[in-house]
């Protein structure tokens, strides 16, 4: 275990930029409204950890939504600017973005999967915004501000420190609609965890990219239920490009969904199997009418390590770079 103190490292070679983009975190209640809106900028949050010297961090007010107000044109653009201050050599030793956590894990994954795992980019956010008892916005930035100043934080691509966990973009997913300690990692390896030190349990695993060249290609996702004859499946084809479909257990449909599907397949459409579950990944060991073997055997692909609405990325991006869904798995 590699263990770093939690603090920024204020020497001349340290650069941290802090890219604010709003989210619970730069929230507060409004009467007027009648709930929580946007409202702090990122020298407001910057106030609000209480650095004791801020010399090594660089700040940023990109925008200020709500994690689901940003569609596919703003996350691409998000990502781009990304890219542009990890390349520009400027000698930046990490990044912090600040992000609202309804859509932190889609942000999460499209960075890990396009850019260079070199320098790294730490997502945070909060559960509670400045007018609630118990704020985390102000604990969670600074332990991500920590980690991306921390020395063997580099070439992890990547990640996101929340409630002092440290957890690998590629796999982090919102588990808690509102308790503090939100997210989890159910298909991959915590990393380490932020206390009074920055701790990680070992190296990381090997980063694959992939170069789309938008996040245009349009892919749905579709939960199958009981006794489902596939009329969400059927009427999705002719808008879609892609399909992620939500099967039961180990990838399991209900019989009646597979006309549907295979007209997808003749289509030349991909169409991905997660499963409903948290954890596990589905496989090919029902042969039954439905099962998963029969799926699979039908040129579905399995999701792998992914819950659905990571696969759905993970399609996105394979169909955008021309490449196949997975691929580097």
């Amino acid at each position: 275990m590699r263990i770093f103190p939690f603090t920024v490292d204020r020497s001349p070679l340290t650069v941290v930029h802090l890219l604010a983009t709003g989210g619970t975190i730069a929230m507060q209640r409004s009467s007027a409204a009648g709930g929580n809106i946007p409202a702090l900028d990122a020298e407001q949050l910057v106030s609000a950890i209480g650095l004791e010297d801020r010399s090594a961090l660089r700040v940023e007010d990109w925008e200020r939504l709500p994690g689901v107000h940003r569609g596919p044109v703003e996350l691409w653009a998000l990502r781009n600017r990304v890219a542009e201050l990890v390349s520009a050599g400027d000698g930046l030793t990490g990044m912090v973005i600040t992000h609202g956590t309804d859509t932190l894990e889609e942000t999460a994954y499209l960075l890990a999967r396009t850019l260079s795992p070199a320098v790294p980019v730490v997502l945070t956010g909060a559960m509670r915004t400045m007018s609630d008892p118990g704020w985390d916005g102000p604990g969670n930035l600074r332990a991500a501000i920590a980690v991306a100043a921390a020395p063997d934080s580099r070439n992890r691509g990547t990640m996101v420190v929340f409630a002092g966990r440290i957890l690998d973009g590629r796999f982090v997913t919102k588990l808690n609609t509102f308790a503090p300690d939100a997210f989890g990692s159910p298909h991959g390896p915590e990393l380490g965890t932020v206390a009074s030190q920055v701790c990680y349990a070992g190296d990381s695993l090997p980063h694959r990219l992939l170069e789309p060249r938008d996040l245009a290609p349009r892919v749905a996702i579709v939960p199958l239920i009981l006794g489902d004859d596939g009329a969400l499946v059927e009427s999705a084809r002719s808008r879609f490009d892609g399909l992620v479909i939500e099967g039961f257990g180990r990838g399991n449909i209900p019989p009646g969904a597979l006309p549907a599907l295979a007209r997808w397949l003749a289509e030349g459409k991909p169409v991905v199997l997660a499963s409903r579950c948290a954890a596990g990944e589905v496989g090919g060991e029902y042969a039954f009418s439905g099962g998963g073997g029969e799926l699979l055997r039908m040129g579905v692909l399995p999701a792998g390590p992914r819950t659905p609405a990571l696969a759905r990325m993970e399609l996105v991006l394979a169909l955008a770079a021309g490449m196949p869904y997975g691929a580097g798995d």
